[in-house]
């Protein structure tokens, strides 16, 4: 409980802190923009008062050097000097739209959102206006906190799916542990309830009893395997999808109570495939016990199989209370359960050992209030 309190204080703390420096950052960048903006302005009036030395001036005058330097050092501001009769000349735009008038519109009316027009008056005497935009420099200025935005943006989702997919695997790695030393536990009295079966077997007790304590030891062993194989990559091999799937149904349908309906059926005889029985059977088990769970212990549990071109479909049908359409695709997510006393890994593991183990697909065909009917889609081979 502490440990989780202070993960959240720490995460709280360097959320704030990182919404400190993003603010630092874009208030210093806004402050930058507006002083470099401010002697861009002070640059313009200083290039307006040199251009009205310029008019001003006579035809033989010779101007100052300083009046000259002004007026041609200016190469980045575009502008548009409009007199007071309408004519226009311009600075720093492109030569092909020079002649362009409507463009010459818009780019006053541009510039006059940008930047207030500078009047150039002699005596109370308006010659002309001076229209200017942002340089080249400072509309860079303009989009840098946006592309810092989005650098840091990009930086930190790299950093969350590193983390996330570094958390994600220390956990497969943490149950696939547990997986195995499980199976490593149920060995060593597996191994005596065989020689204890064995000894009952040499005694004067119903034959019955010991072949039923034997499929059970047997049904151990597979789930020791089961939990072995998780963490590593199962062997497939070739195998009848129909066979295999008959023998977990007739399993269930033996130790499942009387109130559970089953039925099978299949429209061909024999379909192989590459599986690992040991986790195939598990799918299907997890399959009909999420399907006996659904119908509260009574009801019809049917499983059906489908040759549809290159595909063999399992279909795994209840008549439980149904599934609604926008968990469709939730219901596989680890943790997801509609059980007071779920885990919430069953589908998950089904969804993991069909797509990833067996290269297949597993969805949920239909569901309503009369039932739901899951489907795993397995390729079958070319024989």
């Amino acid at each position: 409980m502490n440990f989780s309190l202070k993960r959240k204080t720490s995460n709280i703390i360097m959320l704030i802190s990182a919404f400190i420096i993003v603010s630092l950052i874009l208030w210093n960048t806004n402050s930058f923009f507006r002083q470099f903006k401010e002697e861009e302005r002070l640059k313009m009036e200083i290039w307006a008062t040199a251009q009205l030395e310029l008019i001003q001036s006579s035809v033989d005058q010779e101007l100052g050097n300083l009046t000259l330097k002004v007026l041609g050092n200016n190469t980045s501001t575009p502008m548009i000097l409009v007199n007071e009769e309408g004519s226009y000349k311009t600075h720093n735009i492109s030569e092909d739209k020079m002649a362009d008038s409507l463009y010459i519109l818009k780019k006053i009316t541009q510039f006059k959102s940008e930047n207030e027009p500078i009047q150039i008056i002699q005596e109370e005497e308006l010659l002309e206006t001076l229209y200017y935009g942002n340089s080249e420099v400072l509309n860079r200025l303009k989009y840098y906190p946006l592309a810092l935005l989005l650098i840091i943006f990009l930086f930190g989702a790299v950093i969350f799916f590193f983390f996330r997919t570094n958390k994600a695997s220390e956990q497969n790695k943490l149950w696939a542990g547990m997986a195995k030393e499980t199976a490593h536990q149920i060995g060593t009295p597996l191994t005596s309830l065989l020689g204890w079966n064995e000894l009952l077997k040499s005694e004067d007790i119903n034959p019955e009893v010991t072949r039923e304590i034997a499929k059970d030891i047997d049904r151990l062993e597979t789930i020791t395997e089961r939990f072995s194989k998780i963490g590593s990559v199962p062997e497939l091999r070739e195998h009848d999808i129909v066979a295999e799937t008959k023998l977990a149904y007739e399993y269930l349908k033996q130790r499942s109570s009387k109130l559970v309906h089953f039925s099978f059926s299949s429209n061909v005889d024999k379909a192989f495939v590459l599986m690992n029985p040991p986790l195939y059977n598990w799918s299907i088990e997890n399959l009909v016990k999420n399907g006996i769970d659904a119908m509260k212990g009574k009801g019809n549990i049917a499983i059906q199989i489908e040759k549809k071109g290159q595909n063999i479909n399992i279909m795994v049908s209840d008549t439980g209370h149904g599934i609604t359409k926008s968990d469709f695709q939730n219901i596989f997510n680890p943790g997801v359960t509609s059980k007071q006393r779920g885990w919430g890994l069953g589908l998950s593991l089904v969804k993991r050992i069909v797509e990833e183990y067996h290269k297949g697909k597993i969805k949920v065909f239909s569901s309503s209030k009369e039932g739901t009917i899951m489907q795993i889609s397995l390729r079958e081979l070319e024989i």
